[in-house]
């Protein structure tokens, strides 16, 4: 399925939800974004970005410095007509196929993916913090990240949620229990070394690429352990 959902919370890595975002829009997914007020913060603490969540536009999201080539994608999204344009920025571009960003607000309980009748392939929080964490595994819906999430426990859908936080206390551990035992994937944001990173960009792609897996998304951000040869 093509829509997916991606909140960013307000969690330390806020370049593994970006790259997410784009690497999902290259490979042609509707991407449902939702973004919490906290991760206003770190993204402007973490990549310099103001992200406006009233007004937002794609073009927030574009860095100073870029090794990624993040801003060649996310600059070139434009707004898209839809006869629902008042409650949601809907992006697209046809130099990059069908992908698009549909852009919701995150008190906009209306959204579709806050109803379990609107399908998804899955929905990823990358990165979540312990707050959001401790909400989905308590039953809360204080906004849309939280109401899309238990969305998409309820139903049975794939729900990824990608802690960076560290050390972990015995209540965090419990909360990733409790949300593993509920059909949630635990998947914390932590790099390999196997594959000889050479850059920061290596060691969030093979995050992103895990992500990716579990979303049953092609990609070659990584290269896959025995893939070589040589190796066998």
């Amino acid at each position: 399925m093509k829509d997916l959902v991606v909140a960013l919370t307000g969690a330390s890595g806020s370049l593994y939800g970006l790259r997410l975002v784009e690497v999902l829009i290259a490979r042609g997914r509707r991407v449902h974004l939702t973004i919490s007020p906290a991760a206003v913060e770190v993204f402007h603490r973490e990549l310099d970005l103001q992200l406006k969540l009233d007004q937002f536009h794609p073009e927030q999201f574009l860095l100073k410095q870029d090794p990624m080539g993040l801003n060649a994608l996310l600059g070139a999204l434009k707004p898209l007509p839809a006869p629902n344009a008042r409650k949601q920025a809907i992006f697209g571009s046809p130099e990059i196929g069908s992908g698009q960003l549909y852009y919701h607000h995150f008190r906009d309980y209306s959204a579709g993916i806050a109803s379990g009748s609107f399908l998804t392939g899955g929905m990823v929080i990358c990165p979540c913090s312990m707050g959001t964490l401790a909400s989905l595994a308590t039953g809360q819906s204080q906004n849309l990240v939280h109401r899309a999430a238990d969305v998409h426990l309820k139903e049975r859908r794939k729900l990824i949620v990608v802690p960076r936080e560290t050390p972990l206390s015995l209540i965090a551990l419990e909360n990733m229990k409790r949300l593993a035992e509920a059909g949630a994937v635990i998947l914390p944001a932590m790099p390999g070394f196997y594959n000889d990173p050479v850059s920061i960009s290596d060691l969030i792609d093979f995050v992103v690429a895990r992500i990716c897996d579990q979303l049953g998304v092609d990609h070659q951000l990584s290269k896959r352990w025995g893939a070589d040869a040589s190796q066998t």
